[in-house]
C-alpha cells in the first residue's frame, strides 16, 4: 500500500470505473487531491478520504471485482483510518446509499448505522467503532 499522488489519478480513475455505475474520472481525482483529499492505494484497489475539524469522511472506497472478498476493503480502510488520525481526526464517517450491501463492510468493522439523508436520498451513515488508530492516541467515536 502507498499514499495517493495525482499521478496516480489515471489507475484510480479506471478503478473507480471498474467499481461503480457512475465512476469520477481522474481529472475529478487530481481535483479532490488538490483541495486536500488523501488516501491509500494497492493493486485492486484504493480508499480516498477528506479530513477538517477533526472529522474525516471517506470519499471513495473502491476495489476491483476481482480483487473482492480477499480483505482488501478492510485493509484500505484500516489504512485510512490510520492516515486520517495521522491529519488529527478524531471521527470517521462515510455516507452511502441505503441499498449499498457492499458498504457492509463498516458493520464487521464494528460500524454503527444512522439513517441520514444525502441530496434527497435515503442513506445510511456509517461511523466505525473500531479503534485500529488509538496507539496514536486518537480515538474514533
Amino acid at each position: 500500500m502507498k499514499a495517493i499522488w495525482p499521478a496516480d489519478a489515471p489507475a484510480l480513475a479506471a478503478l473507480h470505473a471498474a467499481s461503480f455505475d457512475d465512476p469520477w474520472d481522474a481529472h475529478a481525482i487530481v481535483g479532490l487531491i488538490a483541495a486536500g483529499a488523501f488516501g491509500v492505494v494497492d493493486d485492486g484497489g484504493f480508499i480516498l478520504l477528506r479530513e477538517g475539524g477533526g472529522e474525516a469522511e471517506i470519499l471513495t472506497l473502491a476495489v476491483s471485482p476481482v480483487a473482492r472478498r480477499r480483505g482488501l476493503g478492510r485493509a484500505l480502510v484500516e489504512a485510512g483510518v490510520t492516515a486520517a488520525a495521522e491529519r488529527g481526526a478524531v471521527q470517521l464517517f462515510l455516507e452511502v446509499a441505503a441499498d449499498n450491501g457492499d458498504a457492509m463492510l463498516f458493520q464487521h468493522l464494528g460500524g454503527q448505522l444512522d439513517v441520514t439523508l444525502a441530496d434527497g436520498q435515503k442513506a445510511l451513515g456509517l461511523l466505525p467503532h473500531r479503534r485500529p488508530a488509538e496507539d496514536l492516541g486518537h480515538q474514533f467515536a
